[in-house]
C-alpha cells in the first residue's frame, strides 16, 4: 500500500476526497439558499431572521473553504464551478422563498440531507484512519444537529 505525505493510504485518501467534493457542492447550494433567503425573507420575523440567515451562511462559508481546503490535503481538487455543484449536489434549491416557515423548512431538510452525506463521510475516514476528516464530520454533524433541533422547536415540531 502507498501513502500519502500525511501518512494515509493515497487511494482511500483520493476516494474521500471524492466524498468530500460531494459533501463540498452540498454546501455550495446550501450557502446559495441561505443567501437567497437572506435576501429575500419577509414578514413580521425579518429582523431576527434575517439575521439569524446571515449567521448561517456565513458558517456555511467558512465549512466550504474547510472542505476544500481538507480535499487538497488528502491530494484531491476541490470542485469549484456551479456546472460542478449543480450535477453533484442534493440538497434542494430554494428559489424566491420569502415565508419564515418555508425557509426553515428548507434550512431543516438541507441540513437533513448533509447530515446524510457527511455520516457516509465520517464513516468512510473512520475506515481509512483519517482522523482529521473524522474530526472535520463529527463537529459538523454535532453542530448540525442542534441546529436542525433548535430549528423543529421554532417550527413546534418533533425532532
Amino acid at each position: 500500500m502507498s501513502y500519502n505525505s500525511i501518512g494515509l493510504s493515497a487511494k482511500k485518501s483520493l476516494a474521500l476526497s471524492d466524498d468530500l467534493n460531494d459533501l463540498l457542492a452540498n454546501f455550495q447550494r446550501y450557502y446559495q439558499n441561505l443567501r437567497g433567503i437572506h435576501w429575500n425573507i419577509k414578514g413580521k420575523r425579518f429582523f431576527d431572521l434575517h439575521v439569524k440567515f446571515e449567521e448561517l451562511y456565513t458558517d456555511a462559508n467558512i465549512k466550504v473553504d474547510e472542505i476544500a481546503e481538507r480535499i487538497l490535503t488528502l491530494g484531491g481538487v476541490p470542485l469549484h464551478t456551479f456546472e460542478d455543484y449543480i450535477a453533484n449536489a442534493k440538497v434542494p434549491v430554494g428559489k424566491n422563498i420569502t415565508k419564515d416557515e418555508e425557509a426553515i423548512r428548507l434550512i431543516v431538510e438541507s441540513l437533513t440531507q448533509l447530515l446524510l452525506i457527511e455520516r457516509d463521510i465520517l464513516k468512510t475516514s473512520d475506515e481509512a484512519d483519517d482522523e482529521g476528516t473524522n474530526s472535520m464530520m463529527s463537529d459538523f454533524i454535532t453542530e448540525q444537529e442542534k441546529t436542525v433541533w433548535m430549528m423543529k422547536a421554532w417550527l413546534a415540531e418533533e425532532i
